[in-house]
């Protein structure tokens, strides 16, 4: 990943800019251009507050509590008790590049000049990121609306000089040590900005433009697992062939077709699959792997879609507008206006989507792994891939782990976006779930990359014992046996403790070094 600063300005960030940060450790500074829209902002937020009128985020309490009007002498109490009230997360430490996804994406928004926060808290987020501190998120605590509360207060009460946040020593530390050590100032909030720092879908964002990444590297990986099992059960290549799938036209089929046969291309093993047992046509699982994965990749497509359309977005309520007239009016003509924009269903629906898409591909990529297993279907190979069956058990107990790790992912594919239970007092009454939701699409991914290692295991040894009898496999598959090889992962032999060679496997794909040793041949694939 490349070090270079992230410049944050008014509208938005990249998916890139999102990896950059939280996997990369890049850097962030905010442009002129965000620290102008902000004072500006500001300017209209001031104004507020000086009228004796109530608005809500500026003079009001919060959610069901938005009915009392709140005095210019308590508002300083009012931000920090919102943000202690609200830091009330439970369970496990989130990850350390969700909180720092989490951040950068409220950064974002802060820099849009919507919310109305002074330029000196978005400088204090930024220094946060830039020092390498952390804050202590927990796994419970937010409802996807108004957006993810909870593990955003824990990351507000840390701007504060409060709560626990970790190191860049991994070391977790009371906040206000580390800000000193780094001598960042702690923030003392005014009116709204305790609510703009806790407003927003950004946990569940980060996680879904961190998921769409991992899972466009586990389909193209599919691809070459799915040839690979074509391959060594001797299937036919010319289900591949583009002009069936040019008259089904989802481009997520077509690229999966082709990156198939990219694969395949000079393999003498494909075609026979009438030499030993006639078949007039493959199983499912090999004939229509372009269709499932191709379905995968269309969904993959439509979710980042949505998550571009969030990444341009400045999601907060109230949020501060230019003119017009509205439920308060500041100086300059701007306003303020309370919206719905926090609420998670957009981000929520394709966390769900894509853990239904990781389930089904992980499903299919079983039912090949059994095939190569089971002596009367595998065309010639031997039970369970093992040196003397019966003696040796092969990779039987493999197929096992990879079909608990699809169980589990049909039961992480059931949608949290459907759920909602009513809080605060029923004011909101209607909630996203989206945090869940990308939280179990995170279990969910990593799941699909083991399935994925395991059948790469399975298939690249059964080639190996057709390459033994005289099989010519194709030379993308060759490269691919070499560099499996030389990542740790054993060929045919005598039984072993297994363990440690899927852990091996299940790097190997997640690295990316799967797709790398097939593109040497193939040249990029999609």
């Amino acid at each position: 990943m490349d070090m270079h600063n992230v410049v944050i300005g008014p509208h938005g960030a990249t998916p890139e800019d999102v990896l950059a940060v939280a996997r990369g450790g890049a850097a962030v500074e905010l442009g002129e251009a965000a620290r102008e829209g902000m004072a500006a902002a500001r300017a209209t937020v001031d104004a507020l507050a000086a009228k004796p009128e109530p608005v809500y985020g500026v003079s009001t309490g919060f959610g069901a509590l938005a009915v009392r009007h709140i005095s210019p002498e308590l508002r300083a109490q009012l931000q920090r008790s919102l943000v202690r009230s609200h830091a009330a997360g439970m369970g496990p430490r989130v990850e350390r590049e969700v909180v720092r996804a989490l951040m950068f994406l409220r950064l974002k928004t802060l820099a849009s000049g919507r919310t109305g926060v002074r330029p000196l808290v978005a400088e204090t987020m930024a220094a946060l990121l830039n020092a390498g501190i952390t804050p202590v998120v927990h796994e419970y605590g937010s409802l996807g609306c108004s957006g993810d509360l909870a593990p955003l207060a824990h990351c507000a009460q840390v701007l504060m000089g409060e709560g626990e946040a970790e190191g860049r020593d991994g070391q977790v530390r009371p906040a206000a040590e580390l800000l000193a050590a780094h001598g960042i100032e702690p923030v003392e909030l005014r009116e709204k900005e305790g609510l703009a720092l806790i407003n927003g879908t950004d946990g569940m964002l980060g996680m879904l433009v961190m998921a769409c990444a991992d899972l466009a590297g586990l389909f193209t990986a599919a691809d070459i697992t799915a040839a690979l099992s074509l391959e060594a059960l001797l299937g036919t290549e010319r289900v591949l062939a583009p002009e069936l799938h040019a008259i089904r036209p989802h481009p997520g089929q077509a690229a999966a077709a082709a990156n198939m046969a990219k694969v395949l291309a000079g393999s003498g093993l494909t075609g026979h699959h009438q030499d030993d047992a006639p078949r007039v046509q493959d199983a499912y699982s090999i004939r229509c792997a372009p269709q499932v994965a191709g379905a995968g990749r269309d969904t993959l497509a439509h979710a980042r879609l949505v998550a571009d359309r969030e990444l341009a977005a400045a999601v907060d309520n109230p949020v501060v507008l230019d003119g017009g007239t509205s439920q308060a009016g500041g100086s300059g003509g701007g306003r303020v206006e309370s919206n719905g924009n926090f609420h998670g269903a957009p981000v929520g629906y394709v966390l769900d989507f894509l853990a239904i898409a990781a389930a089904d591909l992980g499903s299919i990529a079983e039912r090949r792994t059994d095939r190569l297993l089971d002596k009367n279907r595998s065309h010639g190979l031997p039970p369970f891939l093992a040196d003397d069956p019966g003696v040796d058990s092969g990779l039987m107990i493999a197929q096992y782990t990879q079909a608990a790790l699809v169980s589990e992912m049909k039961r992480l594919a059931v949608p949290a976006s459907v759920d909602s239970i009513p809080s605060s007092a029923m004011q909101e009454d209607h909630v996203s779930m989206g945090w869940s939701a990308a939280r179990k699409l995170r279990t969910a991914v990593d799941a699909l990359a083991r399935v994925i290692a395991v059948e790469m295991f399975a298939a690249t040894r059964a080639l190996e014992i057709r390459a033994t009898a005289g099989g010519r496999p194709a030379p993308a598959t060759a490269a691919v046996l070499a560099a499996v090889r030389e990542a740790g992962v054993p060929g045919p032999g005598r039984d072993r403790f297994l363990a440690p060679d899927l852990e091996a496997a299940h790097a190997f794909v997640r690295s990316g070094g799967l797709v790398r040793a097939a593109e040497t041949v193939t040249g990029p694939l999609a």
